[in-house]
Parts: structure tokens; sequence; C-alpha cells
């Protein structure tokens, strides 16, 4: 039997020719027939209305409150960020294998299995 072919092995990730190990689940690179990367967006709507309270309170001359609240709200906002997931698709459909939110690294696991499958031929 051939050699596993190391293609990524990092932060607990591992892609070989064989195998895709991702948070101790493992998956058969022979199955995997697409992987795509997949895009989280944080739920938007609570920063949105605390903020909308402060701009209330500030019409009602609640200058403290509204301020704060205004603030928290744009924090909130500017803290959320996107989340990216690892799609592997087989003959038994799609699973969302791996999230994280860096996306270079993401960008990468989906370059290491794209490599896999490739050399699986």
């Amino acid at each position: 039997m051939a050699e596993e072919k190391v293609f990524l092995d990092e932060r607990g990730i591992k892609v070989t020719s064989a195998r895709f190990i991702s948070l101790g689940k493992t998956h058969s690179i022979a199955g995997v027939t697409e992987v795509s990367t997949f895009i989280h967006r944080p739920e938007r709507k609570y920063p949105i209305i605390v903020a909308a309270i402060g701009i209330i309170l500030l019409l009602f001359k609640v200058y403290v409150f509204g301020v704060v609240l205004i603030a928290a709200g744009v924090a909130w906002w500017i803290i959320q960020k996107n989340e990216y997931s690892v799609m592997l698709s087989s003959a038994s459909g799609n699973s969302d294998a791996f999230r994280d939110k860096d996306e270079a690294f993401i960008d990468r696991v989906v370059a290491a299995l794209n490599d896999a499958i490739v050399h699986r031929g």
C-alpha cells in the first residue's frame, strides 16, 4: 500500500491523500466529490435594534443612555465576524466539515482538499 501524502497539517486539521481529519472526525477522500467554502454571516438585527433604541432615546433627550446604546450597537456590529466553512459533497449529500473565522486558513484547507482529490485521481 502506498504511503499517504500529507497536503496540510496545522491547527488540528490534517489533509492527506486518503483522509481529511478535522476536530477528531475523519472523512475519506475517496468519497469526496466536491469541496467548497461557505460563508456564515452573523445576525446583524440585534446591534441595529440596540442602536435604534439609542437614537430614540436621543430624540427624547435622554442623551447619556442614548449615546451609550448607539456606541454599544456600533461596537457590537463591528466585533461580529463572518465564519467560513469547508463544505464537502459526496454521494450521501453535503456536510459542513469544519468552521473557522480565519478565511485564509479555510482557503488553505480547501486548496489542500482539492489537491488531495486530484492526487487521488
